[in-house]
């Protein structure tokens, strides 16, 4: 694919955020019609059930490795330098981070991700935990919470300045990230065959998994023509919140991935919701699940950060990559659900809402 007479055309900055809307919308519209998030998935696997959320999971997760892997192995990208795996990773923040946001997203009734899928379809209590998850991620990053996560990711770092290549310190050959890839797809698949899960749910679900490599693959391309250097990256929104936020409180911010990504989630899911006829107010219910929604987006706001990703940041784009923290950052959130909703006596609400 040849970029650069549009790199020419509209300028490198524009390009990556044009290049995060493109994603943004695909996993917008992909995530509203599949219903696709983590929260359900790990409710309903504590209570003992491998029902549809589960399976849409496994295939959206499968996907991604699929698709990320399957690039590489053709050349078609190289996700070596990607922002994930060219720094130093906390396994302490992974830890700590992961169960916090697991935590928070089985209070909140959904994770980031899904916050946002369900905010631009109408969903008033999304829109509140969102921007309250926004602003602590700000926090997080530069603000006055910055100093106690910078404390607790250097408990534990990866050695060697870099994260950890789950398959090199296996020793496994590159093909092996396909073959998993492809395990978890069959497993996937077979759930959703006993679940009697619909052909068109089963395939937006693939459309999630999709856009992480879409995004690697956009962000790639353009850090081989970019004059400037270009991050590798994909989809993520902890630290996208934060810098879409910024971007309209700043006059100086500049236009990146991250500002496309956000915008592009809303817009489509907006559209998926409104040619299904779906787009509908909805506010909180009483006092305790404004409460809960508050609190849950607190601790997804720092969780998120602390362990380098959110519930798609390192749970889909950054397991896609075989990233050390990242697959630990995916099982302390299913760990931190499971234990909240235990917590919660199992009143947690299943289904999307």
């Amino acid at each position: 694919m040849d970029i650069v007479p549009l790199i020419d055309r509209i300028g490198e900055n524009p390009t990556s955020a044009l290049f995060g809307l493109i994603t943004g919308v695909i996993f917008g519209v992909a995530a509203q019609r599949s219903r696709f998030c983590l929260r359900a998935a790990t409710v309903e696997f504590a209570r003992g059930m491998m029902k549809d959320k589960v399976a849409v999971w496994l295939l959206t997760f499968s996907t991604a490795v699929v698709w990320v892997q399957g690039a590489q192995l053709l050349g078609l990208l190289d996700t070596s330098d990607a922002r994930m795996m060219a720094v130093p990773g906390s396994w302490s923040g992974a830890i700590i981070g992961g169960l916090l946001f697991g935590a928070g997203m089985v209070l909140a009734r959904g994770c980031s991700g899904r916050l946002l899928v369900l905010a631009a379809t109408g969903n008033l209590r999304s829109v509140v935990s969102g921007l309250i998850f926004a602003v602590v991620a700000q926090m997080s990053l530069t603000g006055w919470l910055s100093p106690v996560r910078d404390k607790l990711a250097a408990l534990w770092v990866t050695s060697g300045g870099r994260n950890m290549d789950l398959l090199t310190a296996a020793h496994l050959p590159r093909e092996a990230g396909l073959v998993i890839g492809l395990l978890i797809a069959l497993l996937a698949l077979e759930l959703s065959r006993r679940n009697r899960i619909g052909v068109s749910r089963l395939v937006f679900a693939s459309g999630v998994g999709f856009a992480a490599a879409v995004g690697y693959g956009l962000t790639y391309a353009l850090s081989q023509v970019a004059f400037e250097p270009v991050q590798i990256e994909s989809l993520t929104f902890t630290g996208p919140s934060a810098n879409t936020l910024m971007f309209f409180l700043d006059r100086n911010s500049v236009l990146e991935f991250d500002i496309g990504l956000v915008p592009g989630v809303v817009l489509g899911s907006f559209l998926a919701a409104a040619v299904t006829r779906e787009l509908k107010f909805q506010g909180f219910e009483g006092p305790t699940p404004m409460r809960n929604a508050m609190i849950g987006a607190v601790l997804m706001g720092f969780g998120g950060m602390l362990a380098g990703g959110c519930a798609i940041g390192a749970g889909v784009s950054g397991g896609s990559i075989f990233a050390g923290t990242a697959w630990l950052a995916l099982f302390c959130m299913w760990i931190g659900g499971m234990s909240m909703d235990a917590i919660l006596g199992g009143r947690g609400q299943p289904a999307h809402v």
